[in-house]
């Protein structure tokens, strides 16, 4: 396990060499080989659903979840909290309540903007400890970046605060790592508003580019074939190249403190 040191200036912008992204958000898809991603939060509304937002519009297969008990969103007051649960209610069912309750106060804290985007992702918030890895996620065929997800396995899971990395390492040491198969664990600490949601959505899809491009280089001096398997043996190359690569964004986004460990499904 190794942890790369924060630092106090800016966030800096994604690196030169990345596509620019079109007006929509939408980037030109330049085809070829993708990582596939995961990103994670507490309730799988702000900050997971940003990074994820952000990876579909660069064509990368993504999903998302939530580590909490239940989904909790701001209420009238901080005692008051809307509360829903994981797989249950749809982002779309989530912003006709509180659109109902009291459209001034949900507009103004940025929960109807929020949900008016995630309902446009999928269809509502998966809670993580319920995934079933390595199942077949036909049933999510119309969400934004499933394309690539079919298969149920991911090779890299971002992670937007520590406990949710906590939870995400421990419920993967609880289930025996059955598949053998090595996955990256990487917590990007982000803040829980929607300003910081945005710039660690960005920092993010400035790494799953860096981390991408380095996949590609080992795949194809490996070979697709033996690559594609994702075992042990046949990532070890880039599985090493991580840490650095990870350390080098780092000083990109000395702002969004990162960790990184090598964990497996």
């Amino acid at each position: 396990m190794a942890e790369v040191a924060n630092g106090a200036s800016a966030a800096a912008p994604a690196a030169a060499s990345a596509p620019a992204p079109a007006t929509n958000g939408e980037r030109e898809d330049t085809g070829g080989f993708k990582l596939k991603f995961c990103t994670v939060c507490a309730s799988n509304q702000n900050r997971s659903m940003e990074a994820h937002l952000r990876l579909s519009q660069a064509h990368y297969p993504v999903i998302s979840f939530g580590t909490g008990s239940l989904v909790r969103l701001p209420g009238p007051s901080i005692t008051q909290p809307n509360v829903y649960q994981f797989n249950k209610v749809s982002y779309d069912a989530m912003y006709k309540e509180l659109h109902d309750k009291d459209p001034r106060l949900y507009t103004a804290n940025g929960l109807l903007n929020m949900l008016g985007r995630n309902r446009q992702v999928k269809w509502g918030p998966e809670r993580w400890q319920d995934w079933q890895i390595g199942i077949p996620r036909n049933e999510h065929a119309s969400d934004r970046g499933s394309e690539g997800t079919e298969g149920g396995v991911v090779d890299v899971v971002f992670t937007c605060e520590e406990r949710c990395w906590d939870a995400v390492i421990d419920d993967l040491l609880n289930r025996g790592s059955p598949l053998n198969r090595p996955v990256h664990v990487i917590n990007v600490d982000i803040k829980d508003n929607h300003e910081e949601a945005s710039i660690g959505g960005r920092g993010i899809l400035d790494l799953a580019d860096s981390l991408n491009a380095a996949a590609k280089e080992e795949r194809e001096a490996i070979g697709p074939a033996a690559f594609d398997m994702a075992s042990a043996a046949s990532r070890a190359s880039f599985d090493e190249r991580v840490p650095e690569i990870v350390g080098e964004w780092q000083e990109r986004w000395p702002n969004l403190p990162a960790t990184w460990t090598l964990a497996w499904f």
